[in-house]
């Protein structure tokens, strides 16, 4: 049985992608800053049927939380097949790159960037005892530098939130970077956007959480042949998947 581990997923796409594993047989550690919420939620799943489901308190922008969630893994399991860093906010909107304050990037920042880089190297070592581990970072097509300077993009006149697609650009660079340095393992990291979906985060608009949450797995679960490294989204490309970094 795989183990995984989703931040930030109590709701939205993150519990949707915890459901979607579950059924497929993977044990599922939901990650959430507020255990009592995570708890209440394994409960209700639990009670519809989904087994396999763990809730684990998991801060991204605090360290103690991390590393407490990580050795409750390596206690329970001993290691982790797949992470996917799915944790992020958007930050104050609107957001203008002459007003948005400084405070403003920090806050966002430091769950949608540093928040990556923290739980990813915390559970790097259980990762690598895993046969096929894999790490999706969830990431937006906002956060591409070829899209949103391309006046052909069809969101290009009101995609434009410069704190955070600029969180998510500095992700994805972070992601290029982890794969290029574990290209000869058996590591296979992919950033990919799950399209604009109906949650809190969107105010409920966009598509179905059900097809976001595939995406994620899609990728969350490529073999050995599949690709590391890259950025999809098949929202902006139905035909290969992949977008411009």
């Amino acid at each position: 049985m795989k183990i995984v581990l989703i931040t930030g997923a109590n709701k939205g796409i993150g519990l949707e992608t915890a459901k979607q594993l579950s059924k497929k047989g993977l044990f599922v550690y939901l990650g959430s800053r507020d255990i009592g919420k995570g708890e209440a939620i394994v409960k209700e799943l639990k009670e519809k049927g989904f087994e396999n489901v763990r809730a684990i308190e998991i801060d991204v922008t605090q360290p103690d939380t991390i590393l407490s969630a990580k050795n409750t893994v390596e206690k329970e399991q001993g290691h982790l097949d797949i992470l996917i860093n799915n944790a992020g906010i958007s930050g104050i909107v609107p957001q203008s790159a002459l007003e948005s304050s400084i405070d403003s990037f920090k806050e966002v920042y430091e769950t949608n960037v540093y928040g990556v880089v923290r739980v990813t190297q915390a559970f790097i070592d259980l990762l690598g005892k895993s046969s096929e581990p894999r790490i999706v970072n969830v990431s937006t097509s906002v956060g591409s530098l070829s899209l949103q300077s391309s006046p052909d993009w069809p969101p290009y006149d009101y995609a434009k939130m410069v704190v955070y697609g600029s969180s998510k650009a500095a992700a994805n660079m972070y992601t290029v970077h982890l794969a290029y340095e574990l290209r000869d393992t058996a590591f296979k990291i992919n950033a990919v956007c799950p399209g604009y979906t109906k949650t809190d985060f969107t105010n409920q608009n966009g598509g179905d959480v059900e097809e976001a949450a595939k995406r994620i797995i899609k990728y969350a679960l490529i073999d050995q042949d599949g690709p590391t490294g890259k950025f999809f989204s098949e929202e902006s490309n139905p035909e290969t998947g992949e977008i411009p970094w």
